[in-house]
């Protein structure tokens, strides 16, 4: 019997809208293909110039791929990329996540498409469709760039090494390419911008925090003020001074007409992990997590070996057995360098008290030398 393939239900409430949709729009485009006539779908895509009876394609549309190649790559980037923010998130917040990069990029790329059309009178811009998955995409790569910021991804058998954090803008490049072929509409470029735009501006300065489960504290503080996730860290090495300083300007002009909040504090503090405050489902937080619970977990199993062993000195004495010298008890954070197993013991520590056997346990740290 194949396994189960376990899929959060936002995810897969995505990935059958997407399949839905896309086979729908692909079913009306055979029936009413001719061989000089451009078929939109005002009811399903986002036109800006039919659709506004429509209101719901500003959000359909996302769902829906035109072609056979974007449709491929949009599934494996909503499963891939879903399973992995949706268990790190929660669906909730998941979810809202999915609206907003959405809703908003869609919204502001129809803006576009007017403000051009006003400029240049060429109703080409307003037949234009509005449709697919970059902005969900785009927006992916924005949250592994958060959650993930030091992970270094090689490719092409080492050719290629790039840091996760450049690959929005390695993908606005790719999108920019495939506007001028008719794979994509010319539209496609303004939602990968917009989706970068409005991705990022969300994370940095709205997303709640998620506390520490072991904590009674609220959850209070919003965005992520870390330095691995400032705008300019997109960007190539060379560029960053200028970027920083064109966004601080930009973000002092936002402050001056209260659209944004500058960060306090607490804000500092938890971006510097100074308090219980975490982004939920970093790799890093939970590994710390891990290793603490380890420790405490090592801790009692010392108290209770060294418990039974007095126990068992003492009725060996009350019968009259020569005493037993023991070693020094190990460190609250492990066992010593004596007690320690030894690289052949298959990495497995035995416990003869009880019969009971300590499993193994890894630790590999993310290397953030890239």
């Amino acid at each position: 019997m194949p396994p189960r393939i376990n899929i959060p239900p936002v995810t897969r409430i995505l990935l059958i809208v997407l399949g839905v949709q896309s086979v729908l729009s692909a079913a009306i485009r055979y029936r009413q293909w001719t061989a000089n006539s451009e078929i939109v779908i005002p009811y399903l895509n986002l036109i800006p110039q039919l659709s506004l009876v429509y209101p719901w394609t500003f959000l359909s549309t996302t769902l829906v791929e035109s072609n056979i190649f974007t449709a491929s790559i949009a599934c494996l980037t909503l499963y891939n990329g879903g399973r992995y923010l949706e268990r790190a998130w929660s669906s909730r917040e998941f979810a809202k996540f999915l609206l907003i990069t959405a809703l908003i990029p869609n919204t502001l790329c129809f803006g576009t498409m007017i403000v051009f059309f006003a400029f240049t009178r060429n109703e080409r811009w307003t037949l234009t469709t509005i449709a697919g998955t970059i902005p969900l995409q785009i927006s992916f790569l924005v949250a592994f760039s958060q959650l993930v910021p030091a992970h270094t991804v090689t490719l092409f058998r080492g050719l290629l090494s790039l840091r996760v954090p450049r690959f929005p803008l390695l993908y606005i490049g790719i999108v920019t390419v495939l506007c001028m072929t008719p794979i994509l509409t010319s539209a496609s470029l303004f939602l990968a911008l917009y989706g970068f735009l409005t991705s990022w501006t969300y994370l940095r300065f709205y997303k709640p925090v998620f506390p520490d489960l072991d904590t009674s504290q609220p959850s209070s503080l919003r965005g992520d003020a870390s330095d691995t996730f400032a705008f300019a860290e997109f960007f190539p090495g060379p560029a960053r001074p200028f970027v920083a300083a064109v966004s601080s300007q930009i973000f002092d002009a936002l402050v001056a007409i209260r659209l944004c909040t500058p960060f306090s504090a607490a804000d500092f503090s938890a971006a510097r992990g100074d308090n219980s405050y975490v982004q939920r489902g970093v790799p890093g937080s939970a590994r710390a997590e891990a290793e603490r619970r380890r420790a405490l977990a090592l801790k009692a199993l010392d108290q209770r070996l060294h418990a039974a062993t007095a126990g068992s000195a003492a009725r060996a004495q009350s019968a009259g057995a020569p005493p037993t010298v023991h070693p020094p008890a190990p460190s609250a954070t492990g066992p010593t360098v004596q007690t320690q197993p030894q690289v052949g013991s298959q990495g497995q520590m035995s416990v003869n008290a009880g019969g009971g056997m300590l499993g193994e346990t890894n630790y590999n740290p993310d290397d953030r030398s890239a």
